[in-house]
């Protein structure tokens, strides 16, 4: 049976007032809790629950005036007429964790939500994996006194739980006890001494499960850890077991984090929060020269980059820049932020500052080395690849785009366009159509917008034009050279869309010409119609 290693830390943070937290920020600033609640009716969170509209949420304190979760409305009100009662809104709970989840990047890069039955209306919960990370705020309990004083002092109370497992973690989370600060740890390899105690119901088998299991005497993890496998789960589930083998670490269990951590990855803190945009500039010049030996240590050059800013109230700014090929040049990476900043829409929002500031690369690829200019001795990557790197950081690489032949003998549809970073790159194959060769001059270099109809007359039905008139000007055809016939493209167009036969024409001029007839005379259409499609150069 598969084990955890013993060395990874997993610490699940529990929010068991999420909603009327959440409301109490937005009332009473996300300073609330640290300055003291304001003299106000109690505040619960309702939901229709079994028909009836009940409580869901309720803040720290609520059980003192006789309110409990499942409580029906009507009797909470009967309590305390005054009851401040809130329709849930899970959609706005989800985007706090979420967001709560993207801060706590600071503490580690493996951070994933808890999902759970919803029928069991268990806390918002979050997994972290600080295996590693916790010797830079000097140990576990610096890293928990941190985590916590910031949460708290954003308005959010919180309950932590650290252990070997994630199961023994997210228990430990449920059940944590201790004054302002909440938490319960596990020493490395005491998964087993601090689960014996707690209630069956922290492994998270649901209510009925662990109801029934009381029933029977069995109300602690302990009375169960030990017992034959077989008869526990025939009687009360597998699902059961595996939360016991998971909690204990007999078992595996997966930790998905919300983005995958960055390959390479460097930060800075600061002791005073920084909120200018100059400050910005130098810590992002930084964190780019510490990232350059790490890029040329491993051969790579870095292709797109973000940016996150940590500010004091818990909000995180992200930004992203891509680059049109590999790079590893501190400069070029500054001045690329620099540009997107620029070219924000609105500026930087700094509150009360960034109290730290990371930088990722999320993509990379091989770096094979740049040839320089034995003039003046520039990179090659100076040129027309800089050009596209600034252009794309001010106006969003998917805006900086460039032309790439399509797989169709349409003509309208032969090209597209597809941003230029992806084109430098060679991520995006070319269509047979761009590979096969073109006989010269047989297509003009300037096609219309879309095809332009045309008056003609013609000596025979389906012959070349003698004469036309376009855009109000005649022509008299001197020289005419076709049918192209081009089909249609019955999967996109349905099998009835007409067949173009393509003439190249010149006139008494000199001007060349081409048109096409739409649809096959007496085929397709009785009188088919002509069309000016583009202009020899």
């Amino acid at each position: 049976m598969a084990h955890d290693r013993p060395n990874r830390r997993y610490l699940a943070l529990a929010f068991p007032h999420l909603p009327t937290d959440r409301i109490a920020r937005a009332r009473w600033g996300r300073s609330w809790i640290c300055d003291g609640r304001p003299e106000a009716p109690p505040l619960a969170v309702t939901d229709t629950v079994k028909n009836a509209v009940r409580l869901t949420g309720l803040e720290p304190g609520a059980a003192a005036l006789g309110l409990s979760p499942g409580q029906t409305l009507t009797d909470a009100r009967a309590l305390r007429p005054d009851l401040d009662a809130q329709p849930a809104d899970r959609q706005a709970d989800a985007g706090l964790l979420h967001a709560l989840a993207a801060w706590c990047d600071r503490y580690s890069p493996l951070v994933a939500l808890e999902q759970d039955d919803p029928r069991e209306r268990t806390m918002p919960r979050l997994m972290l994996d600080i295996t590693g990370c916790a010797h830079l705020w000097k140990g576990e309990d610096g890293l928990l006194d941190d985590l916590l004083t910031r949460l708290r002092g954003q308005g959010l109370h919180a309950r932590a739980g650290l252990a070997d497992t994630q199961g023994a973690a997210r228990a430990l989370a449920l059940h944590a006890s201790g004054g302002s600060h909440p938490r319960a740890v596990a020493a490395p390899g005491g998964a087993r001494a601090a689960l014996d105690a707690l209630p069956v119901s922290a492994l998270g088998i649901g209510t009925e499960v662990a109801t029934a299991l009381t029933r029977v005497g069995l109300k602690t993890v302990g009375c169960i850890a030990d017992l034959p496998r077989a008869p526990l789960a025939r009687r009360f589930g597998a699902a059961l077991m595996t939360r016991l083998d998971r909690a204990l670490g007999r078992e595996k269990e997966a930790l998905t984090p919300l983005r995958a951590p960055a390959a390479l990855s460097a930060e800075k803190a600061f002791f005073d929060p920084i909120s200018h945009e100059s400050d910005i500039d130098r810590a992002i010049a930084l964190l780019a020269e510490a990232l350059v030996p790490l890029l040329e240590d491993r051969g790579l050059g870095a292709r797109r980059l973000e940016l996150r800013l940590f500010r004091v109230d818990g909000h995180v700014e992200r930004l992203q820049v891509a680059s049109a090929g590999p790079l590893r040049r501190a400069d070029r990476i500054a001045g690329l932020f620099r540009d997107r900043i620029a070219g924000l829409r609105q500026d930087i929002e700094a509150g009360f500052g960034f109290d730290l500031v990371k930088l990722d690369v999320a993509q990379s690829e091989r770096f094979g080395g740049a040839q320089g200019d034995l003039v003046d001795r520039r990179a090659a990557e100076d040129g027309f690849a800089a050009l596209v790197d600034r252009l794309g950081a001010r106006l969003g690489p998917e805006r900086v785009r460039g032309f790439v032949g399509a797989d169709t003998h349409i003509p309208e549809r032969a090209f597209g366009t597809l941003p230029l970073s992806r084109l430098r790159a060679g991520s995006e194959p070319a269509s047979p159509a761009a590979k096969a060769p073109v006989p010269p001059l047989s297509r003009p270099l300037f096609l219309l917008a879309r095809p332009e109809p045309v008056e003609t007359v013609a000596q025979i039905p389906d012959g070349p034009p003698l004469r036309f008139r376009w855009r109000k000007v005649g022509h008299a055809v001197t020289r005419a050279e076709g049918p192209e016939r081009i089909a249609c493209e019955w999967w996109r167009d349905g099998r009835s869309a007409p067949t173009r036969d393509y003439f190249r024409v010149e006139d008494g001029d000199g001007y060349r010409f081409w048109m096409f007839r739409h649809g096959l005379y007496a085929r397709e259409a009785v009188q088919p119609r002509w069309y000016m499609h583009g202009v020899f150069g």
